[in-house]
């Protein structure tokens, strides 16, 4: 049987194919897909010391509740309740300038949410 993760991409790769295929067909959400397994696959491909969001919640701290967290997250999404929060900016040096460049920081949520739609 395929990861529960490998499912979701098989049935994303089906609904882009059908989007492409079918102009007049129209999706409001693919949240429905994501479950608690596999935004657990996605939370432990993050990085450890990945920066935190503008929440300044941690991957570890995240994951001292982990189950508690995600559960929370996917009833966000199939009640279609979650709202992404604002991006932390940062500005890191532009490589061989004196210049810097922006940099968005999403929330530790937020990234996992990107993961399993990606």
């Amino acid at each position: 049987m395929l990861r529960n993760r490998e499912m979701v991409e098989t049935k994303l790769q089906r609904i882009a194919e059908k989007a492409r295929k079918e102009d007049e067909c129209r999706f409001t959400s693919l949240f429905h897909l994501m479950n608690e397994e596999m935004l657990r696959e996605c939370f432990q491909e993050l990085r450890k010391d990945a920066a935190s969001g503008i929440d300044k919640v941690t991957k570890k701290e995240y994951g001292e509740k982990l189950g508690e967290n995600l559960n929370a997250l996917v009833g966000k999404l199939h009640r279609m309740a979650y709202i992404p929060l604002p991006v932390r900016r940062v500005y890191i040096p532009k490589p061989g300038s004196s210049k810097k460049r922006p940099l968005g920081i999403p929330a530790l949520e937020d990234k996992l949410v990107q993961a399993g739609l990606t």
